[in-house]
């Protein structure tokens, strides 16, 4: 018999290390080829990691919580051989790509895609700071060196060794590290995390708000006793990730919510009108959402100052028009999954984009590139009857868009023969964004121009 050893599989090109979620199969289990041995977790998606050979399972080299670096071998294997030699290594790659598997394969239904809430909400950008850490890409390259900061603090919190590098290079002690909030899984600290805060501390822009470890940002801080009859309910870990990203959102910037009212009878006809035909032709139903997004990228292009982030004390203005499209899940949890190049395409493609993303987004079936480098978002309230709303940031980004209902509502018209009141198609618009670069001049001319595309739409446009 020879051994074979399972690594830990590459999952993206900024995902360094993964969490081990739980073991499918246990020690003396015979596996199939292509059977999952093991479930992760990383900075962006849940998915199983198969086998690619058959075999008996002889070592678990993990146990469940532990972080894993890609690359590393998780899992030994025993397989059909002359036990000379190992069966060649296997090179690492996505878990669920298509061509590895013969389909997606599909995260756990309960687990709804939790970390990759945290990406979706921050971006994988490269952290600001990050140049200034003498050695980073030899730190990384030694990360499985055991450094002075333990693995593991009293209260339970996991440090990788990447992270526990960084902290002693840095001369930060367990007392500091335990008071930095992390967007991991179950509240881990990543490498961005402490970049980000080492870029903090630096600039003495850090948070006066730093929760312990142990106590989520998204947590209320305030100790609540239930009373009689009174339910509790634990959050899962995609709702612990949202609450701490909404709660750092805030704390990083200063938000402001502008708010403009846009005819949009002429698109509601249009939509009426070639519903049924774009159907047929494409083989997709024609929704609003492409057509707002479409307007938000011709915005953009004329004030492309609100597709920014923020790097301490510099502006990154972006190439791309990436645009994120939050997205409620059936566990009444959201994600926010990313139409690349928007301004590229056409509209027919992104209606198509639309609809092909948010059907795997609720079949928690996203793959980690799609959840990546959003630069603005979008997010419809109007879905759920709402009229409007003050959405808040998606960090790293600057702005988010919200879209209100649409409601037939008495307008006054003006005519050649006089102003006159008639039903039209009526929404509000809401736009949030960070006052520390976007003024209301920018943000509420923005705003406006949306509305100008929205109120401007061709009636007659051919699809």
């Amino acid at each position: 018999m020879a051994r074979y050893e399972l690594l830990m599989p590459k999952m993206g090109e900024s995902v360094a290390e993964a969490t081990v979620i739980r073991w499918v199969k246990e020690v003396g289990e015979t596996i199939e080829a292509d059977e999952p041995v093991l479930e992760i977790a990383t900075d962006k998606v849940d998915s199983e990691v198969p086998t690619p050979v058959a075999g008996k399972l002889i070592e678990q080299l993990f146990k469940e919580n532990d972080v894993v670096q890609v690359g590393e071998v998780v899992a030994v294997l025993e397989v059909e051989g002359n036990g000379q030699e190992d069966p060649p290594a296997r090179e690492a790659a996505d878990p669920i790509s298509e061509a590895e598997n013969g389909k997606a394969r599909k995260g756990k239904e309960e687990e709804e895609n939790p970390d990759a809430v945290s990406e979706a909400i921050f971006g994988s950008e490269a952290i600001p700071g990050s140049e200034a850490i003498p050695g980073l890409d030899q730190l990384e390259a030694a990360s499985s060196a055991d450094p002075g900061v333990p693995s593991r603090s009293e209260s339970g919190r996991f440090y990788s060794p990447l992270v526990r590098s960084i902290a002693e290079s840095e001369g930060i002690g367990m007392d500091e590290l335990e008071n930095i909030p992390g967007t991991g899984a179950e509240g881990r600290l990543t490498k961005s995390d402490l970049l980000t805060y080492l870029e903090q501390r630096k600039t003495g822009t850090i948070s006066a708000a730093v929760p312990k470890a142990g106590h989520p940002a998204g947590g209320s801080g305030v100790q609540v006793s239930a009373g009689p009859g009174d339910e509790i309910i634990e959050m899962d870990r995609m709702r612990r990730l949202i609450a701490e990203h909404m709660v750092l959102s805030k704390q990083v910037s200063p938000h402001v919510t502008s708010f403009v009212e846009a005819d949009v009878t002429n698109l509601v006809r249009w939509r009426e009108n070639i519903k049924a035909e774009f159907e047929k032709q494409e083989g997709e139903k024609i929704t609003y959402t492409p057509v707002f997004i479409e307007a938000v990228t011709k915005a953009i292009r004329d004030y492309p100052l609100v597709n920014i982030s923020v790097s301490g004390t510099q502006i990154i203005k972006r190439k791309q028009i990436n645009i994120g499209m939050a997205t409620a899940l059936p566990s009444g949890n959201l994600i926010v999954p990313v139409i690349r190049h928007a301004d590229q395409m056409s509209l027919v493609g992104l209606a198509k984009a639309v609809n092909d993303l948010s059907r795997r987004a609720r079949e928690n079936n996203l793959q980690p590139d799609e959840v990546r480098e959003g630069t603005f978002t979008v997010t419809n309230v109007g879905t759920f009857g709402n009229v409007m709303g003050t959405p808040i940031i998606n960090q790293p980004q600057a702005a988010i868009l919200a879209l209100g209902a649409i409601r037939k509502k008495p307008a006054v018209l003006e005519t050649e023969e006089g102003d006159v009141i008639a039903i039209r198609h009526m929404m509000f618009l809401s736009l949030s964004y960070d006052h520390r670069v976007i003024d209301g001049v920018l943000g509420g001319s923005f705003l406006r121009r949306i509305a100008d595309y929205l109120e401007a739409f061709d009636p007659a446009r051919k699809i």
